[in-house]
């Protein structure tokens, strides 16, 4: 998995009752862009830092590729 700073971050429940999650990517902390991800989770309020699971995608920015590396 390979995302950039304004990537969204989509996570999918995997239980009865889990919600879907989203968030978008305000930092990316390896130069080849793969996990963790501080991410700022829509809705809720908050950052936190993620490893995604199998359960996870990323959404590209409006006008990038998916893991297309930015800068």
């Amino acid at each position: 998995m390979h995302a950039n700073v304004g990537d969204r971050l989509i996570v999918e429940g995997t239980r009865v009752g889990d919600h879907r999650r989203e968030g978008i990517i305000t930092e990316v902390r390896h130069g080849d862009h793969t996990p963790p991800y501080t991410v700022r989770w829509l809705g809720e309020n908050h950052e936190a830092l993620v490893f995604p699971g199998p359960d996870a995608r990323i959404l590209p920015a409006e006008g990038r590729e998916a893991g297309a590396p930015t800068g």
